[in-house]
C-alpha cells in the first residue's frame, strides 16, 4: 500500500506546504535526497502546540506535537518532490523538545514522529533519530522536527 493510500486509511490529510518565516527554504533537495527545516507543531486551526515537557505539557501531548510537526515536514519534502508517494525511504529525524532540565522522556515524545512515519512507510519509514532537550524553541513551541528522506 502506497503512503498516500495509509494517510487515507488514517483519514489524515497533509498540511498545506510550510511557508518559511525567515531567509530559508522548507525543504530542499540534494540528490536523491531532501532535507527539511526545522517544522513546528500547527494544528489544524493554525495554532502552536506550545509549552515545556515537564511544566505545563504531558508526554502525550508532546507526542502529538511531533506527529503534527512531521506531518509539516512531510509536506515540505511534498513541496519538493510533487508527491508523498516519491519519497523512496525515510532516512533521518531529529526531535527537539522544549522541556526542563530534568526532563528525561524526549525519545517517548519523538516517537510521535517515529510511529506515523513507520505507519506509513512501513520499513522504509524506520530510520535513525535523536531526540534533543533543549531549553527554548520558536514561538514556544513544544517541539521542533526535521525530516532527512530519499526520494525518487
Amino acid at each position: 500500500m502506497s503512503a498516500s493510500d495509509r494517510l487515507a486509511e488514517l483519514g489524515v490529510d497533509l498540511p498545506a506546504a510550510p511557508v518559511p518565516l525567515g531567509a530559508y527554504a522548507p525543504a530542499k533537495r540534494v540528490g536523491t535526497q531532501v532535507f527539511t527545516s526545522g517544522q513546528l507543531p500547527i494544528d489544524a486551526n493554525g495554532e502552536i502546540l506550545t509549552g515545556r515537557l515537564g511544566d505545563d505539557v504531558e508526554v502525550n501531548a508532546g507526542k502529538r506535537a511531533a506527529r503534527l510537526a512531521i506531518l509539516r515536514a512531510l509536506s515540505a519534502v511534498v513541496s519538493v518532490t510533487g508527491d508523498i508517494d516519491a519519497i523512496r525511504e525515510v532516512v533521518r529525524v531529529c526531535v527537539f523538545v522544549n522541556s526542563r532540565p530534568d526532563f528525561t522522556d524526549q525519545a517517548l515524545v519523538a516517537n510521535g514522529a517515529s510511529e506515523l512515519l513507520i505507519e506509513l512507510f512501513g520499513e522504509e519509514g524506520r530510520h535513525v533519530r535523536s531526540a534533543v532537550g533543549v531549553a527554548a524553541l520558536p514561538a514556544n513551541a513544544a517541539v521542533e522536527v526535521e525530516l532527512v528522506v530519499e526520494a525518487a
